[in-house]
């Protein structure tokens, strides 16, 4: 019997198999267990309305601006997303508001016994606490961000009114396939018999495999490009009270529900699609019984963060120099935040770099600028990149200005006394990256 969370905390990093630290040695390709702790929690899956959400990249955003909107219609809304940033509870929350400490202890001693013998991974097992909490709660709709791939997610056990694949790119391929068109099918996997899906990007690659599965299910599929148009970003002055920068999007629909503009905080270009992509989802739920308003999902885009908490998307943490960090981390991801440092007026460039061992430094040091000042760490997990590789990666790209740190805050604080008036900052490479340097913040 545990009688603290931190005893908690420490059982389930200490013992369940976690795919963000262990990598392929916690990775299930089956369904086996979470079936088998839902079927032990009386399978609270099957009470609670969901909104399934996966895709390569802007999955997590995409899941926030939904959940944000439903929550200003008035609903009480659980959501659920990964990986956690600074603390283990962001993972869970209902209407903003992170699962309390007592709940976890509670839903581990309840549990243990029974759950042991299963031997579930960590996202299992986390899975599984959400459902039970949210169950518990009684919350009326719930948004899952699946964790990899869709077809088999832990999270693939919810029954959907609506399934949103934001897009399709490379990452997680020594699971869910070499090329575009088997990651496609393995996202596909959560197309539901009858329930509408929403596609965020066309790809030539993932058209086929989407629209082939959906008629086999008998689903609805749209592709949100086809449904609604937004202009380009237009940046505001920063709001007179809150100081916050925002920006503006117009919007073009055949839908006359839809708001005719919407604005934002989250400042990276790359959210077009994800707005796009989240905007369609919910007029979508026009026909279910969790209908948003246009009102509402104006209001929903602009209190976003405070509503979601949502972070480390083209985050910015100091203006003067200008810091910015984002868990963009595999190729597309990469070079959406390229395109980002490009549109940035700076003297020199500085970049605290660093990555996992399943992905390729050629893909993350080859993009950015070789001009820059290069600050290589290794994020605070197991299966964190050694610098010495990213090193001898930068050596063969001809990058000259390169430092190596053990740490995250090592990089960063040596990274920030060498910024000049006019240099940038950027932080990223990894999630983990930005997780460690956001915890670093915090203390």
């Amino acid at each position: 019997m545990f009688t603290s969370y931190q005893e908690v905390i420490d059982f389930l990093f200490a013992q369940l198999p976690m795919y963000q630290r262990m990598g392929k040695a916690a990775y299930k390709a089956n369904l086996n267990n979470t079936i088998a702790l839902c079927n032990l929690m009386g399978n609270p899956e099957k009470e609670i309305p969901a909104i399934h959400v996966a895709g390569t990249n802007g999955k997590g955003s995409v899941s926030c601006m939904i959940a944000s909107a439903l929550m200003e219609q008035g609903y009480r809304v659980g959501l659920y997303t990964s990986p956690h940033l600074t603390d283990f509870r962001e993972r869970i929350t209902i209407n903003g508001r992170k699962i309390e400490e007592e709940a976890v202890v509670d839903f581990v001693n309840q549990y243990r016994t029974q759950f042991l013998p299963i031997r579930p991974s960590f996202f299992e097992l986390t899975f599984a606490m959400a459902l039970d909490f949210f169950k518990k709660r009684a919350v009326q709709i719930a948004v899952f961000e699946t964790g990899m791939g869709g077809r088999l997610d832990s999270t693939n056990l919810v029954q959907p009114i609506l399934s949103v694949i934001t897009n399709i790119g490379h990452d997680h391929q020594q699971f869910l396939g070499d090329t575009l068109t088997k990651v496609a099918r393995e996202k596909a996997g959560i197309i539901k018999e009858g329930i509408p899906v929403i596609i965020g990007e066309k790809h030539p690659e993932s058209m086929k495999v989407f629209m082939e599965k959906a008629e086999e299910q008998h689903a609805a599929i749209l592709f949100a490009e086809e449904h609604l148009t937004i202009s380009p970003a237009k940046r505001l002055p920063p709001d007179s009270t809150t100081q916050k920068n925002t920006i503006r999007y117009s919007l073009t629909s055949e839908e006359n529900t839809l708001p005719l503009s919407i604005q934002t905080e989250l400042m990276g270009s790359y959210q077009i699609q994800n707005i796009r992509t989240a905007i369609v989802a919910l007029s979508m739920l026009r026909n279910t019984f969790f209908p948003v308003n246009g009102k509402n999902i104006r209001e929903g885009f602009m209190h976003l963060i405070k509503n979601t908490h949502l972070r480390g998307r083209w985050q910015i943490i100091e203006t003067t120099p200008l810091i910015v960090c984002d868990t963009g981390h595999n190729k597309e991801g990469i070079h959406e935040v390229v395109k980002m440092i490009s549109q940035q007026p700076y003297k020199h460039l500085h970049l605290v770099l660093g990555a996992v061992n399943d992905k390729d430094p050629m893909d993350l040091l080859g993009a950015f600028p070789s001009e820059a000042t290069f600050y290589f760490c290794k994020p605070n997990i197991p299966r964190g990149q050694e610098v010495e590789r990213l090193y001898e990666e930068g050596k063969a790209l001809g990058i000259q200005k390169m430092q190596c740190h053990k740490t995250v805050s090592e990089a960063y604080q040596n990274a920030v006394s060498q910024v000049g008036e006019g240099d940038m900052l950027f932080v990223g490479g990894s999630t983990f990256v930005v997780a460690d340097l956001l915890q670093f913040l915090h203390k």
